[in-house]
């Protein structure tokens, strides 16, 4: 466990150091945040845009047309419609014996 040290200045700002820095990752002009524990400790984390997210999930997911979603919500619409009213049993008691 390496333990870093930085410097409050009269400005109140610190200097991450540069292995903390190398091992989160972090470059120049990006933002963390820091959270305060329970027990009154702080941990520092990267505090990322939902930009950073885009494309992380190609390729898991086949992509949809939109027909292909309109269809898939009117069935799913009509599954719950029909086990409302007892036409369909509940998901719950599936493979469960009456």
């Amino acid at each position: 466990m390496a333990i870093y040290k930085a410097k409050v200045t009269s400005k109140g700002q610190i200097t991450l150091p540069a292995g903390v820095r190398k091992s989160m990752g972090l470059m120049p002009g990006e933002k963390v945040a820091f959270f305060e524990g329970e027990d009154g400790e702080f941990s520092l984390r990267r505090v990322g845009s939902i930009m950073d997210l885009e494309g992380c999930l190609a390729g898991l997911v086949p992509s949809m047309t939109i027909e292909e979603m309109d269809k898939a919500i009117g069935e799913a619409v009509t599954e719950s419609y029909l086990r409302s009213i007892g036409r369909l049993p509940s998901s719950d008691s599936k493979g469960e014996a009456a």
